[in-house]
């Protein structure tokens, strides 16, 4: 119980309880983490540290802006920009390494940044899936351990003392008998024949870094812009023990959720610059999400968590219409079949003229030429 309370509190505290800001990205994506700085001004500077190691900092009084990317086995090496306007700091093409806690410091207050680094993968029932690691060789004093969840650890590698590998394939009812395989040199997973209890979300554990990967099968949704929808968990109750989070977009951002334990049920509809704002209802019975009055800002994909005696996944892609387009559209078509069909019509009646007139010709020719004939 007190690593599920850890848990919730670390995911908790995306909503800035801390002082902090989450971000997910994905792995060879870019990400920026905003200074939410307008302009500097002459005497402001500004430094950036991942794992308190000092990798980018602009000093306006002297007029130098500097990127340390060399630092930390040189894994940021050409793959930070800085704002010189605003101080934000970008970080390209994203691997597992980047992943940790990000803090910017301007003059003396700070803000902070949690980066964590996902991959995902459809899920197509029968097939193999691999998960990644996107390492070419474990080194000897290297840890991996693979977890379904966060709880239920799948796959453990530890070269050190007898370069052991163990598969703990019997978790979870056994849903993972006889379907695992790791890869001894990368320790990649790979999942055999898999099923939809194989849908969920794993955990990289590679040494002190972390990577997310989602196994999904998407629900897609269409709905008209102005209209509501819900998103069911299927759930028909809350457990006791059940935690709830709804995520939205790419980044991963965390709009919804329930604590059945403390009695909490928070929308966060301020996030991801206000879309959200008085649209979101979540049922405190069910987890369910509805969202209301849609806009094009709203469609994308939607990821439900729930954790509790168990842990699951449910994903959702949700298309969002132009109720206005679609009636533009749809009077356009049909004006275009009426003018088709009107053109499809002429062309048969000249044909038919067409076929007429020749063979009249053709017969009168025949006529002439019997006549002819007939008078020799």
């Amino acid at each position: 119980m007190s690593n599920r309370l850890w848990f919730c509190l670390c995911l908790w505290r995306l909503i800035g309880v801390f002082g902090g800001e989450i971000k997910f990205v994905k792995i060879g994506e870019s990400v920026t983490l905003n200074s939410d700085f307008t302009e500097m001004m002459d005497d402001d500077k500004i430094q950036w540290r991942f794992k308190n190691t000092l990798i980018a900092e602009i000093n306006a009084t002297a007029d130098i802006m500097t990127v340390y990317d060399d630092v930390l086995d040189g894994r940021f090496r050409d793959r930070l920009k800085m704002n010189d306007q605003t101080g934000s700091l970008t970080i390209t093409n994203i691997t597992m390494k980047h992943a940790g806690d990000y803090e910017l410091e301007i003059n003396n207050m700070s803000k902070n940044f949690f980066l964590r680094v996902y991959d995902e993968i459809p899920l197509k029932e029968g097939e193999s899936v691999t998960l990644n690691t996107h390492l070419t060789q474990i080194m000897d004093d290297d840890r991996i351990q693979w977890r379904f969840g966060f709880y239920s650890v799948l796959a453990y590698i530890y070269r050190q003392s007898s370069r052991t590998m163990t598969l703990y394939d019997d978790v979870l009812d056994g849903r993972f008998r006889d379907r695992l395989k790791m890869d001894d040199q990368t320790g990649s997973l790979t999942i055999m024949n898999t099923t939809m209890k194989h849908v969920g979300h794993y955990i990289l554990q590679f040494n002190n870094m972390h990577m997310f990967f989602f196994l999904t099968v998407y629900d897609d949704i269409s709905v008209k812009e102005g209209d509501s929808v819900t998103l069911n968990s299927d759930l028909t109750q809350i457990m006791d023990d059940d935690e709830i989070q709804w995520w939205f977009g790419n980044e991963i951002t965390l709009i919804a959720g329930i604590s059945k334990q403390a009695n909490i049920t928070t929308v966060y509809d301020d996030v991801l610059d206000g879309r959200f704002r008085d649209r979101l209802k979540l049922d405190n019975q069910t987890g369910s999400l509805t969202i209301t009055d849609i806009t094009m800002k709203h469609k994308g994909r939607y990821l439900l968590l729930i954790f509790g005696s168990t842990e699951s996944l449910k994903a959702f892609r949700v298309s969002v219409s132009n109720s206005d387009s679609e009636h533009c559209c749809g009077f356009t078509e049909a004006v275009i079949r009426l003018v088709l069909s009107a053109l499809v019509g002429v062309a048969t009646v000249l044909l038919l003229v067409y076929d007429i007139r020749s063979r009249r010709a053709k017969r009168d020719q025949t006529h002439v030429h019997t006549t002819r004939n007939i008078e020799m």
